[in-house]
C-alpha cells in the first residue's frame, strides 16, 4: 500500500459527502492511480484508488463542489494513454477518512478490465535516454507509465508486474523507491527497471554463438557493446534480426541496394515494398513529402509505417519499392529501435522478421530456426515476447489518417459499440486475417495475423484466439465466420466445442464493419469493392451494392462479371483479366494490335479457350479484378509477386496523370438488380492506348470513370428505395486513396453522407470487426423473439 496523501484541511461547518467512481477502460498500466491521487491531493480529497480485476475503482470524500471538479479533471486530464469506456458515479456513505491512499490491487469477479496498448516511448523517456547525466541514459529498455510495452508483455490482468514477462526481473533499490513514489512519473510503471535490474542486451551469430570481442571505434560511447557490434554489422551492410515490441525485425542499411536484394532474396520478398525506420521527423521530411497529418500519425504513440510520396533526392536504394514513387516510414516504435537508428546514423529498412506468408518470430529459439537463414547476427534480449505484434500500418486520404492494417499500438485498444450485446468471436477471413471478440458494448480486434495459408500462420491464429479469449475473460456465445467452406478460419469456427457458428456474407461483413464502428443501426446503400468474396450463390463477388444493417442485407447491384481464366492463376497474372474484360468488352473482335496480346502471344489462344469454359473459369464480379486488367491492357504488369501490385501501379499512374474527365461505364437494369457494365471503361482503355494517349492519362480517366459509375449507381438505388441517404465505401479496393477520394466527392456532390472505414482497415483486416457485429445483432434478435 502507497503512503497516503497529506491530511485534508476542511472548514467545519462544510457538507461532507463521498462518492464512488467504477472506471472501465483502459485504466491499467497506464499511470491511472498516480493520476487519481495527484488529482485528489491537490483538492485534500480523502479516500482510496484501487485496480480491480475488471477496471478502477475509486471512493472519494470532501465537498460536492470539489467532488464534481475531481469527476470533470477525471476524464479531461486522463493520463495520454488511458481511455474510458464506461464511468459510473454513486453517493455512497461518508467514511470519516482524513487521507487519500493507493490500495494494492485486488483480483475478484467480473469482467477483467481493458488490455492496455504498446506504447513508442514518450518525450520524457526519449530525453532521459539522450542524457548522460540521467542513470538511464542509452537504456535500451526505458519506460515510464506514459510509455512502454504492454499488451506484449502482459499475461493476465489485472495489470500488475507479477502478470507480465517482467515478473523475472527484481527491481533495484532506485527503481523500487520510483516504482513505489505515487508523485514519480514511474509509479507503478510495472516494466520499470535500469541497466542494473532491466533485460539485457546480446549479440549472436546466425548460430547463436555470442558475438564478443572489443570493437576498433565503438559507435555509442557508453551503450551496451551488443547494440555496437549490431550497428557496425548493419553498417557493412549486413542483415540484422533485432528482438522488437512484439516480434523480431530484420534490420539493413536503407541506402545499401546489395544488402537490400540480399535481404530480399533471403526473405523470399522479391517486390513487396518495404519500409524504412528514420530517427525523428525531420529526418524523415529529408526522404518524403510529409504533410500535417502525416506527421502527427508518424510520431502517434502507436508509431504505425505511414505511406508517404517519395522525394527523388532521397538516396534510397531503388529495390526498397521498385517502380513505387511512396515510401512507407516509421520512426522507432521502441528504445531500443531508436538506440539502433541514432548509432549506425542512416535510414534502416525494417521489415517483419519472417519468411513471406509466414507470422513473426517472437521467441529466441524460433527467431534462431526461422530466421538464421535470413539473418547475419542477431540483435535480441532477455526479456520474454508473449504476444505477436506486427506493425500497423496506415495512408491518408482527404487528409485523414486511413489504417491499411491494425497491429500494435492500435490493438487490441477496443472499439466502441452502439449497445451492449453478447459475447461474440468472430474469425475473419482468409487473407489479412483478424479475430474479433465482442464484450458488452466494446469490441477488440487482434493484431493483424496475416495470410492463413501454412501451418504457422493457422497456429498464430489459433494461439490468439485462445490468448483473447483468456485476457478478455469471456465465453463466446456464437462463433462467427466467413461463408467460403474451405477458409481455414470457417473450418476451425465449425470445430469449436460446444459453441454455436454462424455464416456471414464476406460484403456484408465489410460493410458492416464500417456501420458498427459508426454506430449506425438505420440500412444503407454499402458498396463493397474488393478481389473475391464468396457469395451465398457460391460465386465470386468482389464489386457489390447492398441495402444492408447489422441484422441482413439484400444485393441490389454489381458489377458485371466476367470469367476468371483459369482460377487463382489469373490473380497472380493480370494479363489473364485482361483477356477476360477484352473478350466481354469487344467479343470476337478484340483488337489483335493491342501490347497486352502481343506479349502474351504465346499463351492467349489457349487461356482464350480456358475463359470459354465456366468448369475452369468461373465467373467474377471483383473489381479488383478489373483494375489488374486495366494494368495490363495498358502495361504496366503482366504478372505480379503480391497481392494488388498491379491495382497500386494503376493508382501510381492515375495520381501523375491527375484531375481528368471520367470515362463512361454502363448502367442498367437487369432481371437480377442494377449492373455496372465495365465494357465501356474497357473499350475507351483500349481505344486511348491505341490512339497514342499516354498511361498515366488512360488511368486518371479510368478511375474518374469508375468513380462516376460508381455514383450513378447508388443514386439509381437511392431512388428506388428512398428510406436511405447514407452510401457505405469499403472493402480493400477502397485503400485506393484516388478512387476513395473521387467516389466521396462525387456522393457529396449528390447529396449522400459518406462513411469510410477508420478504426479498422477497409480490405480483409476488417472482416472480423463486420462479421462480430453482425452475429451479435443476430444472436440478440432470435433472443428477444424467444
Amino acid at each position: 500500500m502507497a503512503d497516503g496523501a497529506e491530511r485534508r484541511s476542511i472548514p467545519p461547518d462544510a457538507q461532507i459527502v463521498r462518492r464512488r467512481f467504477t472506471v472501465r477502460g483502459i485504466v491499467q498500466g497506464v499511470g491511472f492511480r498516480p493520476f487519481v491521487y495527484r488529482l485528489a491531493s491537490r483538492d485534500q480529497l480523502a479516500g482510496f484508488v484501487v485496480n480491480d480485476t475488471t477496471g478502477v475503482v475509486i471512493e472519494v470524500e470532501g465537498q460536492a463542489c470539489v467532488l464534481d471538479r475531481f469527476a470533470a479533471a477525471l476524464v479531461a486530464d486522463r493520463p495520454p494513454l488511458a481511455l474510458i469506456s464506461e464511468l459510473v458515479i454513486d453517493e455512497i456513505t461518508t467514511a470519516g477518512s482524513d487521507r487519500f491512499v493507493i490500495r494494492a490491487s485486488e483480483h475478484g469477479q467480473g469482467a477483467p478490465a481493458t488490455i492496455p496498448i504498446d506504447s513508442a516511448p514518450c518525450a520524457d523517456c526519449e530525453r532521459e535516454l539522450a542524457d548522460p547525466t540521467n542513470r538511464r541514459f542509452g537504456h535500451p529498455f526505458i519506460n515510464c507509465t506514459n510509455c512502454g510495452p504492454r499488451f506484449t508483455i502482459v499475461a493476465g490482468l489485472p495489470y500488475d508486474r507479477a502478470s507480465t514477462s517482467m515478473a523475472g526481473f527484481s527491481m533495484c533499490a532506485a527503481c523500487r523507491r520510483e516504482y513505489d513514489d505515487p508523485t514519480d512519473r514511474r509509479f507503478h510503471a510495472e516494466p520499470i527497471c535500469c541497466r542494473d535490474c532491466g533485460p539485457q542486451l546480446s549479440c549472436t551469430d546466425a548460430a547463436g554463438a555470442p558475438v564478443t570481442g572489443q570493437l576498433p571505434t565503438p559507435l555509442s560511447p557508453g551503450m551496451d557493446q551488443a547494440l555496437d557490434h549490431a550497428a557496425n554489422a548493419v553498417l557493412d551492410g549486413q542483415i540484422v534480426a533485432v528482438k522488437g515490441v512484439g516480434g523480431y525485425h530484420l534490420v539493413v542499411r536503407a541506402d545499401d541496394d546489395t544488402a537490400v536484394r540480399r535481404l530480399r532474396e533471403r526473405k523470399q520478398r522479391e517486390e513487396k515494398p518495404l519500409a524504412v525506420l528514420v530517427t525523428d521527423l525531420e529526418a524523415a521530411r529529408q526522404l518524403a513529402y510529409v504533410g500535417t497529418t502525416e506527421a502527427a500519425a508518424l510520431e502517434a504513440i502507436e508509431r504505425p509505417i505511414v505511406l508517404l510520396p517519395r522525394r527523388a533526392d532521397a538516396g534510397l536504394a531503388p529495390t526498397i519499392a521498385p517502380a513505387f514513387d511512396q515510401i512507407g516510414l516509421l520512426l522507432p516504435p521502441s528504445p531500443l529501435h531508436l538506440l539502433l537508428a541514432r548509432a549506425v546514423g542512416l535510414p534502416l529498412v525494417l521489415t517483419s522478421g519472417n519468411l513471406t506468408d509466414e507470422p513473426i518470430a517472437i521467441t529466441d529459439e524460433d527467431g534462431l530456426a526461422r530466421l538464421g537463414t535470413i539473418a547475419d547476427l542477431f540483435l535480441t534480449h532477455d526479456r520474454p515476447i508473449l504476444r505477436r505484434a506486427d506493425d500497423s500500418v496506415m495512408t491518408v486520404s482527404a487528409g485523414r489518417a486511413l489504417l491499411i492494417r491494425r497491429a500494435r499500438g492500435f490493438a487490441p485498444r477496443p472499439i466502441s459499440l452502439e449497445s451492449s450485446g453478447p459475447s461474440v468471436l468472430a474469425v475473419g477471413a482468409a487473407l489479412k486475417n483478424t479475430i474479433c471478440i465482442t464484450r458488452d458494448a466494446e469490441a477488440f480486434v487482434s493484431p493483424h495475423l496475416g495470410d492463413l495459408q501454412n501451418l504457422a500462420a493457422f497456429e498464430a491464429f489459433r494461439e490468439m484466439v485462445d490468448s483473447l479469449i483468456q485476457l478478455l475473460g469471456v465465453e463466446p456465445e456464437v462463433v462467427v465466420h466467413d461463408l467460403h467452406p474451405d477458409y481455414l478460419s470457417t473450418k476451425f469456427a465449425q470445430s469449436f466445442d460446444g459453441v454455436e457458428t454462424l455464416g456471414v456474407q464476406h460484403h456484408h461483413a465489410h460493410v458492416a464493419a464500417c456501420l458498427a464502428e459508426h454506430q449506425m443501426t438505420d440500412r444503407v446503400v454499402g458498396v463493397a469493392f474488393d478481389g473475391v468474396g464468396y457469395g451465398p450463390d457460391g460465386g465470386l463477388w468482389g464489386g457489390e451494392f447492398l441495402i444492408a444493417d447489422l441484422s441482413g442485407f439484400e444485393r441490389v447491384g454489381c458489377l458485371a462479371p466476367v470469367p476468371l481464366p483459369g482460377g487463382t492463376a489469373a490473380l497472380r497474372q493480370p494479363w489473364r483479366m485482361a483477356l477476360a474484360h477484352l473478350r466481354a468488352a469487344y467479343g470476337d473482335a478484340v483488337p489483335h494490335d493491342l501490347d497486352v496480346i502481343t506479349r502474351n502471344a504465346h499463351r492467349w489462344e489457349a487461356v482464350a479457350e480456358v475463359a470459354g469454359r465456366a468448369s475452369l473459369s468461373p465467373p467474377t464480379h471483383g473489381v479488383g479484378r478489373l483494375f489488374d486488367a486495366v494494368a495490363a491492357i495498358v502495361g504496366l504488369r503482366d504478372e505480379v509477386s503480391f497481392e494488388g501490385q498491379a491495382a497500386m501501379l494503376l493508382e501510381q499512374s492515375a495520381r501523375r496523370g491527375g484531375p481528368a474527365d471520367p470515362y463512361e461505364a454502363d448502367v442498367s437494369a437487369t432481371s437480377h438488380g442494377l449492373c455496372l457494365d465495365a465494357a465501356p471503361l474497357i473499350r475507351a482503355v483500349a481505344d486511348d492506348l491505341r490512339r497514342g494517349v499516354v498511361v498515366e492519362h488512360i488511368a486518371a480517366r479510368f478511375h474518374a470513370g469508375l468513380a462516376a459509375a460508381t455514383a450513378i449507381m447508388v443514386d439509381t438505388i437511392g431512388r428506388a428505395r428512398q428510406d436511405v441517404d447514407t452510401v457505405a465505401l469499403t472493402g480493400g479496393v477502397f485503400q485506393n486513396r484516388i478512387l476513395l477520394d473521387l467516389c466521396r466527392a462525387e456522393l457529396r456532390i449528390r447529396g449522400w453522407r459518406v462513411i469510410v472505414p477508420a478504426q479498422v482497415p477497409p480490405g480483409d483486416g476488417g472482416i472480423s470487426f463486420g462479421q462480430a457485429a453482425v452475429g451479435r445483432v443476430l444472436v440478440a434478435g432470435r433472443a428477444m423473439r424467444t
